[in-house]
């Protein structure tokens, strides 16, 4: 949750505000959220990601949903 911390850190608490309207949350419920380490919908993830022009990232927040990409030249077993 760090990336969506850092961002939110970014903003003023209006434009937080504003940011957790326009993904389909509210503020209160993303501070909650992250001070227990709750895990976030799928669909929230992608807002987050999408409002946040990519700065809060997919991976971070569910990457059992959106995992690590390969490294460069790192082949994937076919096995």
């Amino acid at each position: 949750m760090d990336t969506l911390r850092s961002y939110l850190t970014t903003l003023t608490p209006a434009e937080q505000a504003d940011y957790a309207v326009r993904a389909g949350t509210s503020i209160g419920y993303l501070r909650k959220a992250m001070s227990k380490g709750q895990r976030f919908d799928g669909g929230l993830v992608r807002q987050l990601h999408v409002q946040s022009q990519g700065a809060v990232s997919l991976t971070e927040l569910r990457p059992d949903i959106w995992p690590p990409a390969n490294p460069a030249g790192e082949v994937a077993d076919a096995a």
